[in-house]
Parts: structure tokens; sequence; C-alpha cells
């Protein structure tokens, strides 16, 4: 194992003994499990765990089957993972595949189970990172360990990469790793990750019929800082000046703005396509019903049909009887690809002459062609498996690391494959309560993944 940075490299395993090698289905449940127990919470202020323990844990894998993946650390703890397989055409354009190794933090006393054992209940593995995404890296480890016990290469050169620091924005992952060791991606033009590929069962004319979002688009982000100012003063003494009166007028405004309705390629090619199946209407005007059909995945997809501004954060004040003299709020906004200076215009607008509108993080909006070499591979991977579904484009409301790769000019798609029982509720899992993966769409996830990766 290397655990310094080096030179870009690509790596071929000699082969093992093919016929009694262990197949990507029968370990990713294993390690998905194994990745779950592994806490590391990201809370987006430097206090948690870190990657590093995670990382370590993939570097042994790859280690235990003879494959040297690189281990960078952006600062103490915050670890990324890289290795490069060769593939059969090495003259082809290279592609990257990647997850993240952090997961959101989580209340233990919230859940059903402990959200860091990793239990198998009800045919599902419960844990916080499940969905969100150490399935996918499980999915993706399991086969770069079969590729090198078998010989077997992916159609191309594949860089493959398990990030740090996803869930607050990337800065000591992907942006990390772009800006400071770009080698690593040398080549490529296109890479798929997290949250596409899964499926919603949907109702049509003749029967239920499972749809995969296969996602083309994500949203950009604004991560603003409203600062209201005002004077300060005794609690017992009218003000006409208070900061905190003056936040919550901004945050009023802007709570209560109709953002106008857009619709990009991709959803509007998922609303026209998902109203030809069920037979329902897509116009603006009588939207719900098709909406409803998409069950829990319909929450991304509102998300999706226009720019958002929602507070998740307020402070002010340090004592009751003292009006303070600044007030601040966070506002977490996502704009459609193109929309960025209207909504920042919109938000100072609204936010009103008496507050300071900061951006704390930001990053872009992309969008990818529903259309080429590569979506058509990602489509027969999934049709091969399960031949009776359709797949369609949605745009993500949330972000990935496909933004950081976007500054390499490299494509970006979701693609996490997993056929989902019809009943499960499974996009609000994404942060959320009780977490859990069926270990069959694992399964079928590590299936379709690999047969995707030897076709592309």
């Amino acid at each position: 194992m290397s655990h310094a940075d080096a030179e870009r490299t690509v790596t071929t395993a000699a082969p093992t003994d093919a016929p009694t090698a262990v197949t990507p289905e029968q370990e990713v449940v294993r390690i998905c499990a194994e990745l779950i127990r592994i806490d590391s919470s990201n809370y987006g202020d430097g206090s948690g765990p870190g990657e590093r323990q995670a990382a370590e844990y993939v570097m042994e894998q790859l280690d235990e089957v003879g494959l040297e993946g690189t281990l960078l650390e952006s600062e103490p703890g915050r670890a990324t993972v890289v290795v490069r397989l060769e593939g059969e055409d090495s003259s082809r354009p290279g592609l990257a595949v990647h997850g993240h190794l952090d997961v959101v933090p989580a209340d233990a006393a919230d859940w059903q189970v402990d959200p860091f054992a990793a239990e198998e209940r009800d045919g599902c593995i419960w844990g916080r990172g499940a969905v969100d995404m150490k399935d996918m890296d499980a999915m993706i480890l399991a086969n770069i360990r079969h590729f090198a016990r078998t010989g077997t290469r992916p159609a191309r050169d594949t860089t493959f990469v398990f990030f740090a620091d996803e869930e607050a924005g990337g800065t000591y992952g992907s942006h990390w790793l772009v800006d400071h060791h770009p080698q690593w991606f040398e080549g490529v033009t296109e890479a798929i990750s997290e949250v596409g590929g899964y499926s919603v069962t949907v109702p049509t004319p003749e029967g239920q019929r499972r749809a995969y979002l296969l996602q083309t688009a994500e949203k950009g982000i604004a991560w603003l800082r409203l600062r209201a100012h005002g004077r300060a003063g005794h609690g017992s003494v009218p003000n006409d000046e208070n900061a905190i009166v003056r936040l919550a007028a901004a945050i009023g405004r802007i709570a209560a703005h109709e953002w106008p309705r857009e619709y990009i390629a991709s959803v509007r090619e998922l609303l026209d396509t998902l109203g030809t199946l069920t037979g329902l209407s897509s116009t603006d005007s009588d939207l719900e019903p098709l909406l409803a059909t998409l069950g829990g995945a319909q929450g991304f997809v509102r998300g999706t049909l226009r720019d958002t501004a929602n507070v998740t954060m307020l402070e002010s004040g340090y004592k009751h009887n003292v009006i303070p003299q600044t007030a601040t709020a966070a506002v977490d906004c996502r704009f459609l690809p193109g929309h960025e200076d209207a909504l920042m215009a919109t938000i100072r607008e609204l936010a009103g002459e008496h507050l300071e509108v900061e951006v704390v993080h930001r990053d872009v909006a992309i969008e990818s062609p529903f259309s080429g070499d590569l979506v058509e591979s990602m489509k027969q991977a999934l049709l091969r498996e399960d031949p009776e579904a359709v797949v369609l484009p949605y745009c993500l409301s949330g972000g990935t690391d496909n933004k950081a790769l976007s500054r390499l000019g490299i494509s970006g798609y979701g693609f996490a494959p997993l056929r989902l029982p019809a009943d499960l509720d499974f996009a609000p899992m994404f942060h959320g309560i009780d977490e859990r993966v069926p270990t069959s769409s694992l399964r079928f996830g590590a299936r379709v993944l690999g047969d995707f990766l030897r076709s592309c």
C-alpha cells in the first residue's frame, strides 16, 4: 500500500484462479456493513472523526487482492483513496468512478437501531451511510476486487476514487484533489457517482412498472449567511432598529417568495416520459398527480422545478433583556443551471437594505446529455438485469462530487444502480432516520455496475 502521494500510476493485477474467485455480489453486503460500522460522520466544522479509518479500510481491501491504492490527506484525518485500473482499450477516453467515505451525523436516540452497527433486519442493512453512500462504495470496491482476482479489465482506463468531505461541499476532498492532484484525472472525460440509477415503481394502464432514474444534472449550491445590523439596547426600551426584527422580516420575505418554474431538459424529458407511461398529464396546471407516482423520489424532483431558498439556522442575542446589535441566519439556496446570478440578485433584493448577504459556500450547477455511448451503456446494463423496466433522466436537487470534476471538463452522471421494492420509501432516507438498503438491491447493483464497467 502507498500512503504517500505519487505520480498517477495505472495498476494491473495478476489473475488468480478465476473459477473460484469471489464474485462482487457475494461480498458486497459484507463490505457495505463493514464500512457502515466505521463512524465517518462529517459535522462540517472539522470536529468529526474524519475519513482516515474508512480510507485505511479501503486500502486494506485493495491490498488484499494485490492492488496498490494511494491514500491522500488534505488535512490530518481527511483522507481520500485513489486507484487506477488499466482498461481493455487505453486509447479511449478515461472514466472516473467515485464515491465518498463521509456520512452526515446520526443521533442514535432517533433511530430504531444503532446507526453504526450495520444491523441486518427485514432483508436490509440498516445504518448511516447505507444509502448515502457506503452502498455504492461497497459496489465499487467489490468490483475492483473482482477485477484484480480474475485479471479482468474495465472497458477503458478507469480512475476509482473514494473521496473525503462530500457532505460538507468537498473542500477537503474532491475540490482539494482537483486543485492539488489533477493528474489522477488525466485523460478522463466522464464520471459516474451517486444518487442515480435507483428504481421507483410507477402505475401504468397495464400495471406497475419499474423506472430507473438516471441522474444527468444537478442544481448549484449557494450557502448564504444573512447578517442583520441594528442598534443594541435595553430590552425594556422601544427600539425601531432591532436587528432580530429586521432579520425576521427578511426571512419572511424570502420564505414567501414564489420562485418561477422552469423546466431544464432532463426535467422536461422525465415529466413527459412519465406522463406517457402513466397516462397522466405533465402540464403545469395538473402536475401533482404525476409527481405523486414517484413516491418518495418526488421530493428530489419537486426541488428541480424551480430555484429554492430555505432558512436552516438562526443565531442572535446573549441575554433576555438585551437587544443585540446583530442577528444572522443561514440560507441554503439551490439554483438551476444558468440561474446563479438571478438567484443572488433576488436574495439580495429580498434581504433589504439593513442586511448583508455573505456567500459561505458555492458550487456550480451541472448538466450532461441523456444520450451518447456512456448513457447507453448505463441503460443497457440496467435493462439486461431488468428487461421490462424503463430508464429516465432526472436532475438532482442536491449535489455530488461531480461538481468538482466538472472543473476539469468531466461530464458527470449519477449511477448507483439499485432495484428497490415498490413499498420502500427510499429517497427520503438520504440524510434521514433509519437509513437502510435491501441486501438484494446491493447484489443487484454489484452485478449491474460490473456489467457496466466491462461494457462501457
